[in-house]
């Protein structure tokens, strides 16, 4: 049987005067969970927004909000971003001091918990990990900002994953993100990716209702 997909677009490529219509909006196109790309200008060079945002958004959507955390030791907010009402939280291991009890702690207050990896950040190094982890992320641009184009090679870091994930025996949903459109959708899902992260794609298009449901055919 085919695996369902999902589409979490990111309100990165939303109009941030207008958050709360950006999320509303996401439910009428049929997205699956809202991603918000939280962006420390430490990790990352750009800042975007922190846990008043993901607040403010948790108080217009019921969809799940998939927080992916693009920060410099992500142990010191998880608790603050789960408190403002984030569903899934996701972050880069490498950027913590213990990846391990990060997981631990985003589990144990009843969230999922994930991490994310960047192109060049080895998967094999961080298998160890992936039975305390409920969503796998493979980032298919180098994380830090909207707009880029997908990087053919990343695909096969998807396949990898699942690989891992197979020979690991654990069922964990693999999201993909960045620069995934209707022209390449079809190759991360092929690839294994269940999730697909998709911001200029869906709020840059001239349908986003027919975006949303042409990723996940």
């Amino acid at each position: 049987m085919t695996e369902k997909i999902l589409v979490a677009p990111s309100i990165l490529s939303g109009d941030f005067a207008e958050m709360g219509e950006a999320v509303r909006k996401l439910e009428e196109w049929g997205g699956d969970y809202v991603h918000c790309d939280v962006m420390d200008g430490m990790y990352v060079t750009n800042i975007t927004f922190g846990m008043p945002m993901i607040a403010a958004l948790r108080k217009r959507t019921a969809l799940p909000l998939d927080v992916h955390l693009m920060i410099t030791e992500p142990e010191r907010y998880v608790e603050k971003f789960i408190e403002a009402g984030a569903d899934i939280v996701t972050f880069h291991p490498e950027a913590s001091k213990n990846p391990a009890e990060v997981l631990k702690t985003i589990r144990a207050k009843g969230v999922k918990a994930g991490i994310v990896f960047n192109p060049d950040v080895d998967i094999e190094k961080y298998a160890e990990l992936f039975p305390l982890c409920d969503m796998i992320t493979v980032m298919t641009v180098y994380a830090g900002r909207g707009g880029q184009s997908l990087i053919p090679w990343c695909i096969d870091r998807i396949k990898l994953v699942k690989d891992i994930l197979s020979e690991k025996g654990l069922d964990i949903p693999v999201e993909a993100d960045g620069g995934i459109g209707e022209s390449n959708a079809n190759l991360v899902k092929e690839a294994g990716a269940t999730v697909l992260v998709a911001g200029n794609s869906v709020y840059k298009s001239s349908d986003p209702k027919k975006t949303v449901a042409s990723l996940k055919a």
